[in-house]
């Protein structure tokens, strides 16, 4: 059977309509298939070279021979009386490339060559798909819902098929085949049966471009969304900021009758948002966070990065929200740990701590408050500071203050003073606390949230290494 028999030209035609490869690829596995099937025909360990013709729509074959003195090898080695009759310029040493004429492949042989050739233009596809999704990354996209796997909605986008995993969907929203489907293109990776697209429903880097395109002034940059925190079909909150002085931003993103921000509650299936105003003060920006509630005092911890909250009691509620989800909003938009403190309650730790204090001989109520004032609200905690810290606090040598230490230590080892659980201890003053969550985007902090991802790299180091693999086929 001849290379003609396959029709080539027609073959290189038709795969590059249905498939969408570029001719030049079809053509490129076409040769190599034939080096391949040219190898195992004729010596594995020979020299080939295949070049399709446009003109006939046929493969020619060429063998690269070795021009030697004496020939060991006759499928890699040519003798100089053989290379000079072929080219009277030969010299030893060269290399001599002889088509090969005449060349017939069982049925075999060419349904081996088709194997390679389709392997190759599917692996052509994989890189095309895997090139026209990679790069839109980070943007919406709308796709048909299809079918379900393992709680997972496949999504049909046309050209290809994505995954909306069932922990990115919206709590207590459903699907069934044929419902459109709006999602946010959060990863492509390419695995061992082609690009895997992978969609998010509860992300927050959603909620912020939903905002983009219900927003103009979002999408052209006037106004930045600078935070965002979500729990996933119930509440929401959005930090937005504009340097233009002319332009409110929390309006701007309400619209006209609540009818921007409706349409975006719509979609996420009544998810409340609230819309808050952004502010390089963190204090200011944490009143913003923690609204509608009227907070008393802030108070920041630098180092530990916690921000506490007093708040008189009939605010409490609102600082804290349903089930905490005003606190827990408040911290992943801060991106600190957020105390919630109940002024009454913080009011009377101190008065007890102090009276406790007091009770030691000793220690006066000025030294008591100083104490107290400083963090130290009890025995326990006296007796575990050091002389340098507690000499600090209260403005003596270093030996005053280890007698105080050792009035603490003292106190507790005579059964003095009652030994309270941290966990107990905490509960009598503060009435929430929350850390930053996995559903928060704070823009410029690459740490603990959904950062903006770099697309600097096309492929990733095993993306990289995943294709060469596919690139690399082998005839087994």
């Amino acid at each position: 059977m001849s290379f003609s028999d396959l029709d080539l030209s027609k073959v290189i035609d038709l795969i590059g309509k249905e498939r969408g490869v570029k001719k030049e690829i079809v053509i490129a596995a076409i040769e190599q298939s034939f080096i391949v099937t040219a190898r195992k025909k004729y010596g594995i360990q020979g020299e080939f070279e295949a070049k399709y013709s446009e003109d006939d729509g046929d493969i020619e074959i060429f063998q690269y021979k070795t021009v030697v003195e004496s020939v060991k090898d006759p499928i890699i080695e040519i003798n100089m009386e053989d290379a000079k009759g072929l080219d009277e310029e030969a010299e030893m040493g060269d290399q001599l490339g002889m088509k090969l004429e005449d060349v017939t492949f069982s049925r075999v042989d060419i349904q081996t060559a088709k194997q390679i050739i389709f392997q190759k233009v599917r692996d052509a596809e994989r890189d095309i798909l895997f090139s026209e999704f990679k790069h839109r990354e980070g943007e919406v996209i709308t796709g048909i819902a299809r079918r379900f796997e393992r709680g997972n909605v496949m999504v049909d986008l046309g050209k290809a098929e994505a995954i909306l995993p069932r922990r990115e969907i919206i709590y207590g929203e459903s699907f069934k085949p044929g419902d459109r489907i709006q999602a946010y293109l959060s990863e492509v990776v390419m695995t061992n049966r082609g690009p895997e697209i992978r969609l998010t429903r509860t992300s927050p880097l959603f909620l912020m471009k939903l905002f983009e395109t219900e927003v103009p002034e979002i999408a052209d940059g006037t106004i930045e969304v600078m935070a965002a925190a979500r729990e996933p079909g119930h509440r929401a909150k959005i930090a937005v900021f504009t340097s233009d002085r002319e332009i409110d931003p929390v309006g701007a993103c309400v619209g006209l009758k609540g009818s921007r921000v409706q349409t975006i509650v719509n979609e996420l299936q009544g998810e409340k948002i609230d819309i808050v105003r952004w502010s390089e003060d963190l204090t200011t920006f944490t009143r913003s966070a923690l609204a509608p509630a009227d907070i008393q005092s802030i108070s920041l911890n630098g180092g530990e990065k916690i921000i506490d909250v007093i708040v008189e009691d009939d605010q409490l509620a609102l600082a804290i929200g349903r089930r905490g989800q005003n606190v827990r909003l408040a911290a992943m938009l801060t991106g600190w740990k957020v105390n919630i403190v109940s002024k009454n309650k913080l009011q009377e730790k101190i008065k007890t701590s102090v009276e406790s204090f007091i009770t030691l001989e000793g220690i006066n109520e000025a030294v008591a408050q100083m104490l107290v004032q400083n963090g130290v609200m009890n025995a326990i905690d006296l007796s575990a500071s050091s002389a340098e810290e507690i000499s600090r606090i209260l403005g003596t040598d270093e030996a005053r203050a280890q007698e105080y230490i050792d009035l603490g230590a003292s106190a507790i080892e005579k059964g003095l003073v009652d030994i309270v659980g941290e966990d107990e201890e905490e509960e009598e003053i503060v009435s929430a606390s929350a850390i930053p969550g996995r559903h928060s985007f704070i823009r410029g902090n690459d740490e603990g949230g959904l950062g903006e991802k770099d697309n600097s790299d096309k492929f990733s180091d095993a993306e990289r290494r995943l294709r060469e693999e596919l690139a690399a086929f082998k005839l087994k």
